[in-house]
Order: C-alpha cells, then structure tokens, then sequence
C-alpha cells in the first residue's frame, strides 16, 4: 500500500517509530513553525537516518497565521520564508508531495477572490520553480472554503504539474455549503493527494474513516481510479488502524 501516508507531527515521529517500523507505514511529517524554530539540517539528517525502513515520505507545512493570498507584503514575505524552509527539508527527505494550506476566507476578503488571488501570484511562482528544481509536488489543501472556485482559479491561474490540490474531507464535510459532486467534479483535474478523516458537521474532530458523516463511499466512487496519496489524518494510533483498515474496504486498495 505505498500511496497510503499516515499524518504524523515531526516531534512525535521517534515517539511511534517502533509502530512505524513495524506495520511499514508511510509518513506525511508536519513541521509546525515553532519546530522549524528549533531544528536544523543535522537534526533532518538524523531523521532521515532514523526511517531506515525506507517509508515513502510527504510533508506537510506549517499553516497558523501564515496568508500566500495576503495583502500586506511583510505577511507574504513571513509565508516564503516559511515556505522555504519546508523546501530546505524536502531537499534531504525527497518527498513526494508538500502540503500547504489557501489561506482563503471568503469573510476575511469580503468574497473578492481576485484580492487573494493577486497575492498569491506574488508568493507561488517563485516556490514552484524551486519545488520543480527539487522534484516535489505542491498540493494547496481546503481549509474554510465553502465551494471549489477560488482553488480552481488558482489552479488555472499557474498552470503547473507541479502545483495542485490536496483535497481534505473533514473540511469538506465542515465548511460546504456545496454538494461533494460539485467539489469532486471541478478539484478532480487538479488533485495529488487526499486528506482522509472524519467528523459530524460540527467540529473539525479528525475522527476515523465512517465515524462521523462524510460520504467515503461516493469519494472513492468518483476519484478511486485517482493516481494521488491516500493520507490518514486521523489523530492518534487507535485511529489511524481503523481507518486504514475501512480505507481497505471501502476503496477496495488491498491490492494496491
């Protein structure tokens, strides 16, 4: 099962490495800001050197209080550089997707998508063209999005294969006021990865495959053929088994 990742923050990497080791599970490593804080490359070098079982690897960025769409620039120029950091990393640990959040609230820019939107070309490019020199895949994951055609456009806008989606079903589930068939239909072209975890509509409770009100049943029908990663992000071991085991059976992955 090597395009199933498993979530898991970076200071609790060396907590669960015997579990790791054990089922052969496959990382996507959050780096917090306050960790890109604290860590240099020896310590991702001794990280690296600590997977020895050789997992495939995704990343997934820091996100609070950054804005790529931002209209202050000093924000911007704050977003790139932690950004950048991450790609720092992804130079030694060869992943193959880093995951960043939109930054879009619909509130925040009064519903003018075109006032995140110019932000936005002046923070990507430049981190594209570096992804691409590396070998990486971006992936921009909903967060408070309502409806799909602020990541359309921003798609549309770069025009990269190296720059798509991560589409997230607990956002999904939390925040649209759209049908999922409308997100799947228009995010589709676009989509390198999923985030896979539950809730009940109310909280972002990250909660296993099928104990809360997501239609996994209809995802899978509409992306199963999907070349993308599957990524748990259900939050503790417990979690992480059963949805890995309902992924199985609902996907029908035991032979992937």
């Amino acid at each position: 099962m090597r395009r199933i990742h498993v979530h898991i923050p970076y200071q609790r990497v060396r907590e669960h490495l015997e579990l790791l080791r054990r089922e052969s599970l496959n990382i996507e490593i959050y780096f917090p800001s306050s960790t890109l804080d604290n860590i240099d490359r020896e310590d991702i070098l001794s990280l690296k050197k600590d997977l020895d079982y050789k997992p495939t690897i995704s990343i997934h960025g820091p996100f609070m209080d950054l804005s790529p769409g931002a209209v202050d620039s000093k924000v911007r120029e704050v977003t790139i550089m932690r950004f950048s950091s991450i790609l720092d990393i992804a130079e030694i640990l060869n992943p193959e997707s880093i995951v960043f959040h939109s930054g879009y609230e619909k509130w925040k820019y009064a519903h003018k998508i075109g006032v995140w939107l110019e932000g936005c070309m002046q923070t990507w490019p430049e981190l594209i063209e570096r992804a691409e020199t590396i070998g990486v895949r971006i992936a921009i994951e909903n967060i408070f999005e309502d409806e799909p055609s602020n990541l359309v456009l921003l798609m549309k806008e770069l025009r990269s294969g190296s720059f798509g989606i991560c589409f997230d079903t607990g956002h999904c589930n939390l925040f649209s006021k759209v049908p999922l068939e409308e997100w799947l239909d228009a995010l589709r072209p676009f989509i390198f990865e999923l985030h896979l975890h539950d809730n009940d509509g109310t909280f972002d409770s990250h909660l296993p495959i099928g104990d809360g009100t997501f239609d996994f049943s209809l995802l899978f029908r509409k992306l199963g053929d999907l070349d993308c990663l599957y990524t748990i992000e259900a939050h503790t071991p417990e979690r992480v088994i059963k949805s890995l085991e309902r992924l199985n059976a609902i996907a029908n992955l035991s032979g992937s």
